[in-house]
């Protein structure tokens, strides 16, 4: 892939902390979370806690595991958007009657297995915030150009079905918009890499095939 051309949205070396300050930030959240959702036995009811606690604990592996850049995003917004989202969806409330949890935990297993394969096909290109680490174009990634997105917005939609609430509804639209807006950050950012704009021009669309 040809190295992109610099960009003053871009990070250069000397402030290449910022890319360790994620995963810093990412593992703190995490930590919260898990102290939120653990329940208190292992019921069978209890199961969906573990489901997301096991999902999002990858996103921290990832994290730790992957390359380091000198390519991302310094732009504030980007950081706030990113944040946010990951965030807001740490937010969720459990211990309500599901409205049909059948279907709930099929489209929620669904999103999981979509937004974790598409996790396991960037492998250590994974981040939060836009950054360039290289050009992933394999596995669902050769579907649409935002898979781990759409498999998000299909849980959330599960775990909506399960746990019927105002309060994860009103979180998960605008965690909705804020992943709207993530596509469009990375997507500026990866615009610079030849490689990326040939990769849009072949995978056309972005959260499901042939739609959008």
């Amino acid at each position: 892939m040809e190295k992109a051309t610099d960009s003053p949205a871009l990070v250069a070396h000397p402030q290449r902390w910022l890319d360790g300050g994620e995963q810093i930030v990412v593992l703190g959240l995490y930590v919260w979370l898990v102290a939120r959702l653990w329940p208190e036995n292992f019921a069978a009811d209890n199961w969906y806690p573990l489901l997301l606690l096991l999902s999002e604990g990858l996103v921290v592996f990832l994290l730790l595991i992957r390359r380091r850049t000198e390519r991302i995003s310094s732009r504030p917004r980007d950081w706030i958007i990113a944040f946010a989202g990951t965030f807001l969806s740490l937010l969720v409330e459990g211990g309500h009657t599901p409205l049909a949890p059948i279907l709930g935990a099929a489209l929620m297993l669904c999103g999981i297995f979509v937004h974790v394969g598409a996790k396991l096909s960037l492998w250590r290109s994974f981040g939060v915030v836009a950054a360039d680490r290289g050009v992933r174009t394999g596995g669902l990634y050769a579907l649409v150009r935002h898979p781990m997105y759409a498999g998000y917005m299909l849980s959330h939609i599960g775990f909506l079905l399960i746990v019927p609430t105002l309060w994860n509804l009103v979180l998960y639209l605008m965690v909705w918009t804020l992943l709207l807006a993530r596509i469009h950050a990375e997507e500026q950012v990866l615009a610079t890499s030849p490689a990326y704009r040939h990769y849009m021009k072949r995978v056309r669309h972005r959260l499901l095939p042939g739609v959008v």
